[in-house]
Order: structure tokens, then sequence, then C-alpha cells
């Protein structure tokens, strides 16, 4: 539980670093743009090594349980799957589901948490699961107050005709693949 515990405090608190202006920009110009990014890339991916890593090993040491959900919530769970699946998408892709969100991919990230919450009781999954839906949660009102286009990314270019139809097929087909072999296959762990 150490590992995980360690994963998370490395992973959030480096993520934490872009909602606080002041201190972005500090580390920014003590170290050179570059060098931050460097920085940020190379803590967050031991912190999200540790944290996958410290998850599988605490599931495997039978973390003692928070709640017991019911049956019937997987059946929730797949459902609220779907939609994360096209806002992930569609935070890359130039669309009116971009545009109508804002932010897609902290609605997705909020979406996956609270519906894996859902299903897992665990410690381990409500340390896991609560930190990433605690994090977006503060993400999105950390955006709102540092105002337009913040958190965005790159601009990206107007929406197709067929944008969003594109956003939705590939959204689906990702879900498709996750619920037939990806779950296992990334994740160790089947679907439902």
């Amino acid at each position: 539980m150490s590992l995980l515990i360690a994963g998370i405090i490395l992973f959030f608190g480096m993520h934490v670093v872009p909602m606080l202006p002041a201190v972005r920009s500090g580390l920014s110009e003590r170290l050179g743009e570059n060098a931050y990014k460097g920085l940020f890339a190379l803590v967050s991916a031991v912190g999200l090594g540790l944290l996958i890593y410290g998850y599988g090993a605490a599931r495997a040491d039978g973390p003692p349980l928070v709640y017991d959900p019911p049956i019937w919530l997987h059946h929730v769970t797949m459902l609220l799957m779907v939609p994360v699946f096209i806002f992930l998408v569609a935070a890359y892709v130039p669309s009116k589901i971009k545009r109508a969100l804002k932010h897609p991919m902290l609605v997705a990230v909020k979406l996956w948490a609270l519906s894996h919450l859902l299903t897992n009781g665990d410690l381990a999954s409500v340390l896991l699961f609560g930190s990433f839906f605690l994090w977006a949660v503060a993400d999105r009102i950390s955006v709102k107050k540092r105002g337009p286009g913040a958190g965005q990314g790159p601009a990206v270019g107007e929406p197709g005709k067929y944008s969003d139809v594109i956003v939705i097929l590939i959204g689906l087909a990702l879900y498709g693949l996750f619920v037939w072999k990806l779950h296992v296959l990334l994740i160790g762990v089947p679907v439902g």
C-alpha cells in the first residue's frame, strides 16, 4: 500500500503544480521551460509507475474492504464508460463535443473514476480512483479560475462536418476493444 500512496503523492503532487500559476512560472523561470517540462514528465512517469505497481501489489495483498458494492453497479459502470472513451477522443479532435465540454479529458477522468468507485470498494481502489476524481474536480475548478483557454492544450482547428460522428465512432470502437480484450491485456482484470 505504501508504493501506491507514494505514487499518488508523486503523480498528483506534480499535477497540482500547473494549478498554481506562480509556482509553475517560478519553476519554469528557474529551470527553463524545457527542463521544467522534462522534470514534470519524469516525476509524473515515476509517480505513475509507482501508482500502477503499488495498486497491483495492494490488490494482490487483499486490501481491506471499505464498502461492498452491489453487483448491479457493474452494469452502471459499463454504461458510464461509453461516454468516457468518446470524451477522451474529443479531447484531441476538433468537434462540437469538445467545444461543448470545454475540457473533455477532465470530464472523462471524472466519469471514469466515479464509475470505477461504484464497483470497487477495496481501500486500494478507493485511494486510486478517489485521487483521480478529486484531482480532476480540483483541476477543473483551477482551469476555470485561470481563464479562457487554460488547460486546453494546443489550439485546434474548427470542427469539420463529420467531426462529431468520427469522435463518437472512434470512442465506441475503443470502448468495444477495451471490453473485448484491452482491459484484460492492459489492466489484468476482466471487465464485469
